[in-house]
């Protein structure tokens, strides 16, 4: 249990401040955390399996089912010992007797707060009506700069700035001559100049295959075909709206509708709007009806208070009111639930005419918080009377096509360096919380001793690390390489927001650097039509790649893909690129990206992708020449950002492809053939190479070669066409000419080595070695390499685990089974008593639990279960109100009216007694 461990660590900290002395035995009988989550590097505190800064103050978190101790603040204090070195200390106090005196006659403690307030009335009202104005200061936070040197500015952010967004909620149509549809959708919009890019989620519906745009007058404006999948997510772009269309646009005039194709044949259709909350949101949920064919539906827009636990919220419904109602207001109730459990609600009047209805649920507790981050909390709205009608669901992270990543450079670290290296980074927001994260690094001047998630460091000597993950980090052979693949399972409602808001941070620390080598923020890259992020990880752009090494404080990466047309896209992203001091040549020109050979000779072919000015840029290859074809082919190509600085190259990255040549026995005088693509680099990630492998097939015109009838052919270098061999000895034997038309094994590129006819074989990709996620096989009829994904295990358990970071597939965790102390050896044959503190419990005893500082919690129940301690917190009842108040000595939180009434009936049942005296 991880409430236990963090008990037992609190208890510690307690003990260890108020009596200055060691025990040999723990104070409470929880085991501690094996290793305490230290980042390596840094000066601080560990506590809870979190690591705090120095001078970091915090509200102990036991748990459940303790939960946070409002009234105990925790300092992370620094100490320096005999030698020097400094280090942090963590002590704690009870700021009960710090609360001040209230003012009024009847103080209530809300929750989530130590110290009784006097109510403040109607302030959750006061809150909704400026709700819309902190959705806006939120836009306005957003691009204030921060102190961080890997924060993006507001200038570096123009692009952005001129993006505008909107979004649609789709219902079923009653007035088609479609069946009505019980699905609901979700649509986010983006405009940037003549792009409208937009990612659509969807529910209780099968999956549509087409999307279309619709003008002020119902006319076809734009057609959409949704490619099979599996998911519940539609990515897509309209490129070169006309400015007709970029008018209605602007106006709220287009409409989007989605149809099925299946037996069903379901279209469900909304309006395409402006709406501020956009650019804040970092929670939504979709609500939808369990009536059939009903045409009701909604959608929540969340965010979280920046220093507050309030979750402001904003609903767009279609459908719940009744037609011709427009105008009359309908009482509503907006219910917060967990597993059908009511834990919050308000009450409204709504009014069909109303675009959206804003409210705040303030003082999410612990519980709430945790809930949220799981997506597990439910949003209801339900109209009231005969009639009721409701429609709800579940919130989770903000869901979107966009691309969470991040370029980690050196200069962007804490102490700004040149050394040539480079990170990246992506991640994977899943809607249970969980964060998968697959992290690369290269060209770093000594080896990696820390690799953290972190918030914006308050001052350079105060860092705020929120995940620790160098455990899931390996190194590669290559000498300041590795890559970092693994999840954080339990990330934070207040972390997910941050997160989603590019609050976030990723440092890499080395041996020479153990503050910070590398660093970069974890940015959402807007989604703009380029399917290969969704497939492929980015190539990494490096100083140390180019030749010579160049030492810079630039890096970056970039991803590649090639359409059925033999296009070639490409979207490059860099970071730490300072500006070059001589704007004589061109004010406007940040990098100049080229892609070519990687041979640096005069003859090299070369050609300009972009100029470019910021940190991204992006754009097509049409026309790739033969010589180019080939060096990709050969992977002897590389994608290098030029500046005025460095203008022979200051970083770059190599793109290799691998290309099979397939006969088909049909056409045997023809010669064609599939590209079978792969972008393979150096720092790419072998569990994702052979899955993209069978997902990139580019189809290319073959060359029709004429058949020729000597019995002898050679294949020369600079045609395309085989030819008869005129020097070819006629007096050849028959078996050497069998010798010399059969295969003799395999040459696969990984490992530049033959492989014989029927072998088998992990393949091998530098600079990781061998990748045991893939078995390679020599076909000997054909002389051809075939490689395969394995296939994984259906696991049974809920949270599977990778126990080794090269291992290929998850597992379940083995039942940790606690070791028995050396006072309870003897008695593993019987029942077992169970050590809490310094007290020992009979089997099936109850006891309330005493924690330092605290003392004895009354509302936490402790029993013995045959040697393993319990503990459950009091189960109180759910209430309707909306701000519940805990009176001093009592567990449960009630209801001010209820409390009023009992105070009432207690004087009352007060005077009775006096009168019969």
């Amino acid at each position: 249990m991880e409430a236990p461990r963090v008990l037992w660590i609190l208890s510690c900290a307690f003990i260890a401040s108020a009596l200055g002395s060691r025990l040999k035995t723990p104070a409470l009988p929880i085991q501690p955390e094996r290793e305490p989550m230290i980042s390596k590097g840094l000066s601080g505190c560990s506590f809870g399996g979190r690591f705090y800064s120095l001078e970091d103050t915090w509200h102990p978190d036991l748990g459940e089912p303790f939960g946070v101790m409002h009234c105990v603040m925790c300092h992370c204090e620094p100490q320096r010992s005999r030698r020097g070195k400094v280090f942090g200390k963590v002590s704690c106090r009870n700021m009960k007797q710090d609360c001040p005196d209230p003012t009024c006659d009847d103080p209530v403690l809300l929750p989530g707060h130590c110290c009784k307030t006097c109510p403040k009335g109607n302030s959750g009202r006061k809150e909704a009506e400026s709700l819309f104005e902190f959705f806006q200061e939120k836009d306005d936070d957003l691009h204030k700069s921060y102190n961080d040197r890997s924060y993006i500015s507001s200038e570096e952010n123009s692009d952005r700035d001129s993006a505008a967004d909107f979004v649609a909620v789709l219902t079923g149509v009653t007035d088609s001559w479609l069946p009505s549809s019980s699905g609901v959708a979700r649509a986010r919009f983006t405009l940037a100049r003549t792009s409208l890019t937009f990612s659509i989620t969807f529910q209780r519906m099968n999956r549509p295959s087409l999307i279309t745009f619709l003008d002020s007058e119902g006319n076809t404006a734009f057609e959409f075909r949704v490619p099979q999948a599996d998911t519940d997510m539609i990515c897509g772009v309209w490129k070169n709206l006309p400015k007709s269309h970029l008018r209605q646009l602007e106006a709220e005039q287009l409409r989007v509708s989605m149809t099925t194709a299946d037996n069903k044949k379901e279209e469900i259709q909304g309006k395409i709007i402006k709406h501020r909350a956009l650019f804040a949101e970092t929670f939504s949920a979709i609500l939808t009806s369990d009536e059939v064919h009903s045409g009701m539906g909604g959608i929540a827009m969340l965010t979280l208070s920046d220093t507050e636990n309030n979750l402001h919220f904003i609903l767009i419904l279609q459908g719940l009111f009744p037609h011709g109602s427009s105008s009359v207001k309908v009482p509503v109730r907006v219910k917060l639930l967990y597993r059908q459990h009511l834990l919050r609600e308000i009450q409204a009047n709504i009014s069909a005419d109303d675009s959206d209805f804003a409210e705040v649920l303030a003082d999410l507790n612990s519980r709430e918080l945790f809930w949220l981050s799981r997506g597990q909390l439910q949003i209801s709205v339900e109209t009231e009377g005969q009639n009721s009608r409701q429609i709800s669901g579940y919130i989770s992270g903000k869901r979107s096509c966009d691309t969470l990543q991040s370029v980690m450079s050196s200069g962007s670290a804490l102490t700004p360096g040149k050394t040539g290296g480079v990170g990246s980074a992506v991640f994977t927001l899943h809607h249970n919380g969980s964060l998968d994260f697959q992290v690369l690094v290269a060209g770093l001047s000594s080896a990696v001793v820390g690799m953290t998630i972190e918030m914006k460091p308050r001052r350079r000597s105060k860092r705020s690390v929120l995940y620790d993950i160098t455990a899931d980090f390996s190194a590669t052979e290559e000498r300041g390489s590795g890559r970092a693949l693994g999840s954080c399972g339990r990330v934070e409602a207040r972390h997910i927001h941050m997160l989603l808001q590019n609050e976030l941070f990723i440092n890499i620390a080395t041996a020479e650097q153990q503050e910070s080598e590398l660093r970069g923020q974890i940015r959402m890259l807007p989604y703009n039509g380029l399917d290969a992020r969704q497939t492929e990880l980015p190539v990494p752009l490096a100083g140390q790649f180019v030749s010579p090494p160049v030492r810079t404080g630039a890096a970056g990466h970039a991803w590649v893909s090639v359409d059925e047309q033999c296009h070639l896209h490409y979207e490059i992203v860099v970071n730490g690129l300072s500006k070059s001091e001589d704007t004589s040549v061109s004010a406007h020109l940040h990098g100049l990206a080229e892609i070519g050979e990687m041979d640096d000779s005069s003859t090299n072919h070369k050609r300009l992708l972009t100029g470019f000015y910021g940190q991204q840029a992006q754009g097509v290859l049409k026309d790739i020449s033969v010589e180019l074809l080939r060096h990709l082919d050969e992977g002897t190509a590389y994608i290098q950002v030029s500046t005025k600085m460095n203008p022979r190259g200051e970083i770059r990255g190599r793109v290799i492809i691998f290309v099979f040549h397939l006969e088909t026995a049909a056409e045997p005088l023809r010669l064609r053939f599939d590209l079978h693509i792969i972008y393979v680099t150096e720092v790419n990630f072998a569990y994702d190479l052979f899955e993209s492998l069978q997902k990139k097939t580019v189809i290319c015109d073959p060359v029709i070669c004429p058949a020729l009838s000597c019995p002898h052919t050679i294949q020369p270098e600079d045609q395309c066409c085989p030819i008869c061999d005129e020097k070819k000895e006629s007096k050849q034997t028959t078996a050497a000419e069998k010798v010399e038309g059969d295969p003799e094994g395999c040459y696969f590129e990984g490992d530049q080595k033959m492989h014989a006819p029927g072998t088998t074989w992990h393949p091998f990709v530098p600079p990781f070695s061998y990748i045991k996620c893939a078995v390679c096989t020599c076909k000997g009829s054909t002389g051809e390499v075939h490689c395969e994904k394995l296939t994984c295990p259906p696991l049974t358990c809920s949270r599977p685990i990778r126990r080794n970071p090269s291992d290929c597939c998850k597992e379940c965790p083995a039942e940790d089974t606690p070791p028995l102390e050396d006072d309870e050896m003897m008695q593993a044959d019987g029942t077992r008593h169970c050590k809490f503190g310094n007290n020992y419990y009979q089997n099936s005893e109850h006891w309330h639990p005493r924690v330092p500082l605290v003392g004895e919690m009354k509302c936490i129940t402790c029993w013995c279960d045959h040697g393993v301690t319990k503990c459950q917190k009091k189960q109180c009842p759910l209430l309707s109100c909306s701000n519940p108040i805990r009176r001093e000595g009592k567990c449960c939180p009630e209801c001010i009216e209820d409390f009023m009434e009992k105070e009432e009936m207690a004087k009352m049942v007060e005077k009775k007694k006096n009168w019969r005296h």
